[in-house]
């Protein structure tokens, strides 16, 4: 088994900001990068609409690009099949892309550098032979010393930015199934610290779920209200944590990310009960 950690690698300017990008391992077939929290992986494509939602985000599509070029023609779709508005058939520009996370989720992601593995890393993922683990911080101590959430989820229908639980009332378009393990690594006062697992790869699965148990994700104004802990946090505390495969025959690569200073600093601050 071989496992890499991160360096940081470049800053780059987004209007006033500077956004870190670490990477952490790289191949004649592989990428893989620590995401800092907002930034998104690539532009937005509002659903229903065959344009991609500008904005001045610096994408980490944009930075893969500046640093890796050769990697424009691999994907689903080659640079060429996509207009000037930045979309196909709803579909946004994500050369080499196979996995997602959200903009305020830092962590590790895999990126592929050519065709070839970028279909190998599409079944791997599908087969679910992936490892992923998160690190979260969540509200409350919990009694539980681990679990698995076991509910279906899918987009509101009022509202298919967000992700709900399936449920008799019909709110709920097109659920999927969703599976996401936890173990608790430490309880606080008012929080607990939280090793996840999810199983399954659906939208915002992890915080739709903590947070239907009751215990969402420290700072996530979205799923867990705005009495949720931690709001002065700017982001909510969850990170991808580590990545484990196997690539080629006979080796299983594991790629890992340390929590950023933002996080390590609101861990710090928290007091035992």
């Amino acid at each position: 088994m071989q496992s890499f950690s991160p360096a940081i690698f470049s800053r780059l300017a987004d209007g006033a900001q500077m956004k870190n990008v670490e990477l952490i391992y790289q191949d004649a077939d592989l990428i893989v990068v620590s995401k800092p929290a907002g930034m998104p992986v690539h532009e937005i494509v509002q659903r229903g609409s065959p344009q991609s939602k500008r904005s001045d985000d610096y994408t980490l599509v944009d930075w893969l690009l500046e640093k890796f070029p050769e990697i424009k023609d691999v994907g689903d779709l080659p640079a060429a099949a996509f207009r000037e508005e930045g979309s196909v058939h709803g579909l946004p520009y994500r050369p080499g892309i196979v996995q997602r996370l959200d903009k305020q989720t830092s962590g590790v992601m895999v990126i592929a550098r050519n065709q070839e593995s970028f279909l190998r890393l599409k079944e791997i993922f599908k087969s679910r032979s992936i490892e992923k683990i998160y690190t979260a911080l969540v509200c409350k101590p919990m009694k539980e010393k681990n679990g698995v959430i076991d509910k279906p989820l899918g987009r509101l229908a009022k509202s298919p930015t967000k992700v709900g639980i399936e449920s008799p009332k019909g709110k709920i378009k097109n659920a999927k199934e969703a599976v996401t393990e936890f173990r608790v690594v430490k309880n606080f006062a008012e929080t607990a610290l939280l090793e996840v697992k999810p199983k399954t790869g659906r939208m915002h699965q992890i915080r739709v779920h903590l947070a239907s148990i009751g215990h969402p994700v420290a700072g996530d104004l979205v799923y867990g209200g705005k009495n949720v802990c931690l709001k002065e946090l700017g982001r909510y505390f969850l990170h991808a944590s580590s990545l484990s495969f196997s690539f080629r025959e006979g080796q299983r690569l594991t790629f890992s990310a340390d929590l950023p200073e933002e996080l390590e600093n609101a861990l710090a601050g928290q007091t035992l009960a």
